[in-house]
């Protein structure tokens, strides 16, 4: 399938700020955000294939099932259960110490979108030394900070490992897979990535936790948009 990673949105019930999680995903895709991944690490299996099916079905009401990619973060049964009870769940983004990607290719099939998150260390050396035919992007970070995820880019010494925008310069260059870069971006660093030429960046809280989402995912779409 088609598919675009340039404009991602990660979002789940625990960062909406207690609203529920449903209107914020379309204020992203009204503004212009491409991928769409649900990612909860508190809520029942149960809750998230209600949640899956409630994206799949606005996306469907909004006639963008078949241009904004929904992603299921790291649950390979709540996609299938998801996809059973009739929704268009395009795939699976998963981390290094989650299911392996060579079966949620085999359970998703080959039209299915799955990414993977790049490890923390030297970027460039595995994107050189390592297969990736299962798979179809990398999502890499953190840029900055996060309160989100404060696991995110911690190394084995229990250092966080930011990315600076000249190994996200190099990892664009050599990586055969599309790259979309995540943790603490702000519309500010839209024209740094974009300099950088990654493929795309992700967000959480920029949205999910804003005063205004729609405003915020507005903001975020025109900056990438002006700087690209």
């Amino acid at each position: 399938m088609k598919f675009s990673i340039e404009k991602y949105f990660v979002v789940g019930p625990e960062n909406t700020l207690g609203r529920p999680v449903v209107p914020i995903i379309r204020n992203a895709v009204e503004a212009g955000f491409t991928c769409i991944q649900l990612r909860s690490k508190e809520i029942s299996a149960r809750a998230l294939i209600d949640l899956a099916i409630e994206t799949s079905d606005l996306l469907r009401e909004m006639d963008l099932s078949d241009e904004v990619t929904l992603l299921i973060d790291d649950r390979l049964d709540v996609v299938l259960a998801a996809r059973e009870a009739g929704a268009k769940v395009d795939g699976i983004h998963v981390g290094q110490s989650d299911i392996p990607v060579a079966v949620c290719r085999k359970y998703l099939g080959p039209d299915a979108v799955i990414g993977l998150s790049a490890p923390t260390g030297d970027l460039t050396r595995y994107v050189q030394d390592n297969n990736f035919k299962d798979i179809d992007y990398f999502g890499a970070g953190p840029l900055h900070e996060t309160a989100t995820k404060r696991d995110c880019g911690i190394d084995s010494e229990g250092n966080i490992i930011y990315r600076s925008l000249e190994e996200l310069k190099e990892l664009s260059r050599i990586s055969p897979l599309p790259v979309t870069i995540g943790g603490g971006v702000k519309a500010d660093d839209m024209k740094d990535l974009a300099d950088a030429g990654v493929d795309g960046f992700f967000v959480v809280s920029a949205i999910a936790s804003a005063d205004d989402p729609k405003e915020a995912a507005e903001e975020l779409v025109a900056r990438w948009e002006q700087a690209k």
